[in-house]
């Protein structure tokens, strides 16, 4: 096989990796169990008790503050690629349910959305999608079920639910094809699914990742020849989290 032939097999590869969203989030996550597993091999071993794997003293309820980017993008918008970076950031709480097990929550303020990379067809072929925004903002409230190990890095599991504050939408196509987006509203309402890991860095700082999917569209109805019938949100964040003792 040819040099050429190489690199265009090599691309389709990529190219299905990039546009399979589910099959990019098992690989973040078995990513995110791997450094979890060798997060202790990074720390020295110490006589810490084991009651106390949280934080440096053993308490039932814990706060922090926590904060990052949200990567994003919305399937079903004919675009694929996380390219909108927007921020992600509120308050956190655990609360002990076993040696090993929290229930965490927390409230924060989360962009999502999507944002074009290049120029694509629309479902015209003489009309061209030239640049294409969306901007979610939402108030949400993320429930989960957390495992720590002995360092107290941690792997969660849980579910969202975000009420949206305001949302635009932008489209621009060559030539100018006139479209109302006001006609095609998202939802108020969004749940999602969340899957992620907490990495202990010293005291009480941890990194944060995790990816989060809607369980349900966040919009049925769409322009035509713009998008498909059924949107939802699709993200990862990366934050960094810090805990009060």
């Amino acid at each position: 096989m040819d040099k050429s032939r190489k690199i265009t097999g090599l691309y389709h590869i990529y190219e299905l990796l990039t546009t399979s969203q589910f099959l990019q989030g098992a690989a973040g996550l078995l990513l995110a169990v791997f450094l979890m597993c060798g997060a202790p091999a990074a720390h020295a071993q110490g006589g810490e008790d084991e009651a106390g794997y949280y934080l440096e003293h053993n308490h039932l309820f814990y706060s922090g503050l926590i904060g990052g980017i949200n990567f994003c993008q919305i399937d079903g918008d004919n675009f694929a690629g996380y390219h909108k970076a927007a921020f992600n950031f509120g308050g956190i709480g655990y609360m002990k349910v076993g040696k090993w097990v929290s229930l965490s929550w927390e409230i924060l303020y989360s962009q999502k959305g999507s944002k074009s990379d290049k120029v694509i067809y629309s479902g015209m072929d003489s009309v061209l999608i030239t640049k294409y925004t969306v901007d979610l903002k939402y108030a949400e409230i993320p429930v989960m079920i957390n495992v720590f190990d002995r360092m107290k890095s941690h792997l969660c599991m849980g579910f969202s639910y975000s009420r949206l504050i305001s949302g635009t939408e932008s489209l621009q196509t060559s030539p100018n094809y006139p479209v109302d987006l006001t006609k095609y509203p998202f939802k108020k309402n969004d749940w999602n699914f969340i899957a992620g890991a907490q990495l202990h860095l010293v005291k009480g700082l941890f990194a944060n990742l995790r990816f989060q999917y809607s369980l349900i569209p966040v919009r049925d109805q769409t322009p035509p020849y713009f998008s498909r019938a059924a949107q939802y949100n699709n993200l990862w964040t990366l934050r960094l989290m810090y805990l009060f003792s």
